[in-house]
């Protein structure tokens, strides 16, 4: 029965990863569809959410089967409700890669306001910190985890930065409006999709370490595994 325990929770674990797999590509295909103002590949990831959203439920499902089966407790019982939380963040991460789509595919419309180079900037940093968070859930890893926590500041101020620069554009004329304003909307997608890379990583620590960090003042937050 111990084995056969130990199989379910890797079998979740791969599961997990399969999905964090998807959304990873997803988002990194949004934004080359941004770029390139690629249609069929925005279209293409529209169309491939529905496959993280079956995941989402398979998996879910999968975790409750757990725990009615297993009535698991202490580290079993952590990874369990973890992995349930990691997979409802994926799912909304997906979510935000068909938003970004979506608003490309309207910005195919019009001429390109201007050249992109903060909003890719920006989406390497919340990719890296969807991956180090999965890297962190696999292995582990508090402090890995711990890591992405700290990476969220730099993606807040890109979020930032790209917001004042868009709002000269629409001041400067009042053509330019729409364009910016669809720019300021995947700049927030990308800003939620590195909170959303945070919170799996809190659920990490929590998993590691037991102790729940989020919601914590950032001086709290500053050694939070002692």
């Amino acid at each position: 029965m111990a084995r056969q325990k130990e199989q379910d929770i890797e079998s979740l674990k791969e599961r997990v990863l399969k999905m964090g797999s998807l959304v990873e590509d997803a988002i990194r295909k949004s934004i080359k569809s941004l770029v390139e103002r690629d249609r069929n590949l925005a279209i293409s990831v529209i169309d491939g959410d529905a496959i993280v959203n079956n995941l989402d439920v398979e998996i879910e499902e999968e975790c409750i089967r757990f725990l009615a089966i297993w009535q698991p407790t202490g580290s079993n019982l952590r990874f369990v409700t973890t992995a349930i939380k990691i997979i409802t963040d994926l799912e909304r991460m997906g979510d935000l890669a068909v938003d970004i789509c979506e608003r490309g595919i309207e910005l195919l419309d019009e001429p390109q306001l201007k050249p992109y180079i903060d909003v890719p900037r920006m989406a390497e940093a919340s990719q890296k910190m969807l991956k180090t968070s999965l890297d962190a859930f696999v292995a582990q890893d508090a402090d890995l985890a711990y890591s992405v926590c700290t990476q969220d500041d730099y993606v807040d101020n890109l979020n930032h930065q790209i917001f004042n620069e868009l709002l000269v554009y629409m001041l400067q004329d009042p053509k330019n409006i729409s364009r910016a304003v669809r720019l300021t909307y995947i700049s927030k997608y990308l800003e939620r999709i590195a909170d959303h890379a945070t919170n799996i990583a809190e659920m990490v620590v929590y998993l590691v370490k037991g102790k729940v960090i989020r919601h914590m003042a950032c001086e709290v937050r500053a050694n939070p595994l002692k």
